[in-house]
């Protein structure tokens, strides 16, 4: 590549005569880009580099693609006695016999009600609340709902008192409220404002790790197993000298 570049004329201060013009070149040794594309026209590509470049191109293309599967429902239990669960389609045959011997073979860890869950020894594991030193128990007011609501809430928390989850407590330092979340079906899910306690509870210095991370862990995995525990929170007891603590009130 050339550039060109005129200098214009300018007077001489001992003649008084104009000089004459001078052009300057400058040469660039830029690449020859037509070399290049034709090397790259010319190469030829073998089937390993081809069926890499289109396993890379398939992979792009499911990264956008939200992950859909079937699910199938199956009884583990009797006919008398169903217990119904529901596994991926996206499976083998034997894959399919094998996950439902397995499951019927433990079919009675899953629970079902409340009276379905014994608990854990609270020997093994408890429920224990640690409140930072010197701060101030918190008595919320009794928050208004709808009747309608109120019905439901009462039909859930019998249910919890029946298989004795629940007691009462008198004169407790610390009540919280009902949080009403909605559900699919009409259903509702009983939740506790503990907002006020978390706030005064020491905080854990090793927290548990970033969805993210324990994603990647198994991102090489053929196969997944994503399992709901029923009620998990409740299974685990609370320490005696805890249990004030997380009053709730209800109108």
């Amino acid at each position: 590549m050339h550039l060109h570049q005129t200098l214009p004329a300018f007077m001489n201060p001992e003649s008084g005569s104009p000089t004459t013009s001078h052009t300057l070149s400058i040469k660039n040794k830029w690449p020859n880009l037509n070399e290049h594309v034709i090397a790259m026209e010319e190469e030829e590509w073998d089937e390993s580099n081809i069926s890499e470049f289109t396993k890379l191109v398939e992979q792009c293309e499911q990264t956008w693609k939200p992950a859909e599967e079937e699910l199938e429902t199956i009884n583990v239990d009797s006919d008398q006695l169903r217990k119904e669960l529901k596994i991926g389609t996206l499976i083998t045959s034997e894959q399919r016999t094998k996950m439902i011997a397995l499951l019927q073979e433990y079919s009675d860890v899953f629970a079902r009600s409340y009276e379905d869950i014994p608990g854990l020894d609270t020997n093994i594991i408890v429920h224990k609340i640690s409140l930072e030193e010197g701060c101030k128990p918190v008595k919320q007011k009794l928050r208004r709902a709808h009747p309608y609501i109120w019905i439901k809430v009462k039909a859930e928390l019998e249910k919890q008192w029946n298989a004795g989850f629940l007691e009462v407590v008198r004169y407790p330092q610390w009540v919280s409220n009902i949080v009403v979340m909605p559900k699919k079906e009409g259903k509702i899910k009983v939740c506790v404002d503990f907002q006020n306690l978390t706030r005064a509870s020491l905080k854990d210095d090793f927290p548990l790790p970033h969805i993210d991370v324990l994603v990647d862990n198994v991102a090489r995995s053929s196969t997944y197993s994503f399992m709901d525990g029923f009620l998990r929170y409740n299974q685990i007891k609370m320490a005696p000298e805890d249990k004030a603590k997380t009053t709730f009130v209800t109108p």
